[in-house]
């Protein structure tokens, strides 16, 4: 079964709200972006975002150039059917991360909050670098949620890779500044405990 047959499955038969990583909204993430404080009409892209709640809480923001990449359309059906006419407002983008073909110098922030660690090969994890630097504008920022050490080895039946950030700024490259971290324990629907770690970047001018 490829990558994407495997998240269409999990998509078309499961409701987002009973998935392991679900929750009603990103805390985390919110804050750190309302800290930004980026114009309103400033690209954001939410990789493999395509069941979260964030596009929702930052349209309600009046972030006007959103886009969500997700590999599954059944994710990005469903978020679609939930938002309704807000929709609209959304690019969706169906593809894989280490193999679609982002603009450049496109985004003024790239979300992401786990997928990067269910990319568990080298090759992955360089293509997913690759299209992060290509897609990220010049100091333009990079906010990343991944298991982290204290973490199952596993997440919906899948082995991930746990990261601290000295083993994430590394897979980011040095184009990436670590700005700051933060862990925190997300509780599953299915009350299992998962510690992820949270990382902002900047990229680096020059």
């Amino acid at each position: 079964m490829s990558q994407k047959e495997y998240w269409e499955q999990v998509y078309s038969t499961r409701l987002a709200e009973k998935l392991g990583w679900y929750r009603p909204h990103l805390e985390t993430s919110m804050s750190w972006i309302k800290e930004l404080d980026l114009d309103a009409d400033a690209p954001i892209i939410d990789v493999g975002g395509g069941a979260s709640t964030l596009i929702d809480d930052l349209l309600d923001e009046g972030c006007e150039s959103l886009a969500v990449l997700d590999i599954s359309d059944s994710a990005l059906a469903n978020s679609r059917k939930r938002l309704g006419r807000q929709a609209d407002l959304v690019m969706w983008l169906s593809g894989d991360i280490t193999t679609y073909a982002l603009p450049p110098n496109r985004f003024e922030l790239w979300h992401d909050r786990a997928l990067l660690h269910f990319l568990t090969e080298a090759e992955q994890q360089e293509a997913y670098r690759s299209n992060l630097l290509n897609a990220v504008k010049p100091a333009g920022h990079v906010i990343i949620g991944v298991f982290s050490h204290e973490a199952p080895p596993k997440c919906s039946g899948l082995p991930v890779q746990r990261y601290d950030s000295e083993q994430l700024s590394n897979t980011l490259g040095k184009q990436f500044e670590l700005v700051r971290q933060h862990k925190e324990t997300h509780i599953t629907p299915g009350d299992v405990e998962q510690m992820y770690l949270y990382c902002q970047f900047r990229r680096i001018a020059n």
